[in-house]
């Protein structure tokens, strides 16, 4: 009967005579008209269940199973339900019944670790250097970072390159969105020896894997995590160069460094400073051996994680919060604030806004004050934008000091320590009734930059007494409302200009 069952699990022998046991008994369970599971064979289904205490011994059709004390899983075996033949027997299981209902096995979690948004490429050494026994120990520790990262739909996403003669990109971060799936991909990556080219395959790796048809993602950090065991045969600086100008991270993993009679056939000593994003110590990490590297895994970790540090996939579009202070006095009219809004949107296309990545806030003001919306109300651009269009024109008065200090407190105030830098657009049309100079100062001392945009009427004295130092290249003016289109792409140079000299 037995000939036509497969069983890929290994079990004690005790166990597999209970197994025996309990499918004899089954082809001995008379079944509907339709037929009889006989000594010729069949289908049958068996499948797992929690363990119990205490197996009893069963004895059917001639074979004695074992007893068994304790095991931590069991079984159930029944015949599968079909058309053909309708069992009217009871499945036949070995586990003691439950008290209560059984519990559903919970589903696999799909969204990934959402506190660690990042696309990561794992540069691996597949030279002969590091040979076929060392390189599977190294993918064994790639494998359980991708475990330990959560790798996921909403959370990071990796991807493999193989450095040896000529680099070889593995997977993509779009091929993969499962940790499990992942780890599957990196344990069957095969060894392909040659020179440990590892400059060569950096560079490969900035150029070419971080595309958005390979996966990455708009305002999420790019990391290229760099395994050499030893050293480099070949320059890295260069590769390092490019990988910066491509806005990507580099992290140098170092195993088993040098010893001091080896350090002559390096090629360049300090390659792990010129290749890494920044010569800070945080992005490179040594580790003395392939062997038991598990206790490394969680602080490579959490360097990863680390997104306030990322600094090179910092830019002017991914890191900065700008608000607009938008005039809605009677001045302005309704068509002309439908202008100030297009410009507002306009600005706002340029920022790559996610939750991790740039943020865009309103608020409008006349005599009063009234938040559009925050900082943190809406985290993509389409809600963005559509959130701006929707802006009901107020009308009344001009009191834009009061204004300045009200979006400096509610709307700065909640995201002042955060990583983005902090930038103020106020659009005007008139002068204002109240001074401006003492809260733009107050301002400008909170870390926030401020440009001053006039329209029509607004007294450039005004203008120059709000805007941030040197006030010519944060002050600008348009004779008509019409004109606002034509410095959308002046404003947006002059935030990535003050974005840049903030971090030299």
């Amino acid at each position: 009967m037995l000939q036509n069952y497969q069983f890929q699990c290994i079990y004690s022998v005790s166990l597999v005579n209970h197994i025996i046991g309990e499918l004899v008994k089954l082809s001995s369970v008379e079944l509907t008209p339709k037929g009889v599971i006989t000594s010729s064979g069949g289908p049958v289904i068996m499948q797992k269940l929690a363990g119990q205490e205490s197996y009893s011994a069963i004895y059917a059709n001639g074979i004695q199973s074992q007893g068994l004390g304790k095991w931590s899983s069991s079984f159930s075996v029944s015949r599968p339900s079909s058309r053909i033949l309708e069992a009217a027997a009871r499945p036949v299981s070995t586990a003691r019944p439950s008290a209560g209902k059984r519990p559903k096995k919970p589903l696999e979690k799909k969204s990934g670790n959402q506190d660690c948004k990042a696309d990561i490429a794992f540069l691996i050494d597949g030279s002969y250097n590091i040979g076929q026994r060392r390189f599977n120990l190294q993918k064994n520790f790639v494998g359980k970072l991708a475990v330990m990262l959560g790798v996921g739909s909403e959370g990071p996403h990796v991807g493999v390159v193989q450095a040896s003669e000529h680099p070889k990109i593995e997977f993509y971060l779009k091929n993969f969105t499962l940790a499990k799936d992942a780890l599957f991909a990196i344990r069957e990556i095969g060894f392909r020896g040659g020179n440990s080219n590892t400059g060569k395959a950096l560079k490969h790796t900035a150029q070419r894997f971080f595309s958005v048809e390979n996966g990455v993602r708009k305002g999420i950090p790019k990391i290229i995590v760099v395994f050499i065991d030893g050293w480099p045969s070949d320059d890295i600086e260069e590769a390092g160069i490019v990988a910066r100008e491509y806005g990507i991270n580099v992290f140098i993993v170092s195993i088993a460094k040098p010893a001091p009679e080896e350090l002559g056939m390096v090629r360049d000593v300090g390659f792990i400073d010129k290749a890494v994003c920044r010569n800070n110590g945080f992005f490179s990490y040594s580790i003395p051996t392939w062997f038991g590297t598990t206790k490394y895994v969680k602080p490579l970790i959490q360097k990863l994680c680390a997104h306030e540090q990322m600094l090179c996939s910092k830019t002017c579009y991914n890191s900065v919060n700008v608000a607009f202070l938008i005039d809605g006095s009677s001045s302005v009219g309704d068509s002309n604030f439908r202008l100030m809004l297009e410009f507002i949107g306009n600005v706002a296309k340029a920022f790559e806004i996610t939750d991790i990545g740039s943020k865009i806030a309103v608020v409008q003001f006349t005599y009063d004050q009234r938040t559009e919306f925050s900082f943190t109300d809406y985290i993509t651009k389409e809600r963005v934008l559509a959130a701006v269009r929707g802006v009901s024109y107020m009308s009344g008065g001009t009191a834009t000091g009061e204004a300045i200090t009200y979006i400096t407190r509610n709307i700065f105030g909640p995201v002042r320590n955060g990583p983005n830098k902090n930038f103020l657009v106020i659009l005007t049309d008139g002068q204002s009734y109240d001074d401006v100079r003492g809260p733009a100062a107050a301002a400008q001392k909170a870390g926030i930059t401020v440009f001053p945009i006039g329209i029509a009427w607004a007294p450039m004295d005004d203008l120059k007494d709000m805007a941030s130092e040197p006030k010519e290249t944060h002050t600008f003016f348009s004779r008509e409302f019409t004109g606002l289109e034509q410095i959308v792409p002046d404003v947006i140079r002059a935030i990535c200009r003050d974005f840049l000299d903030s971090n030299q």
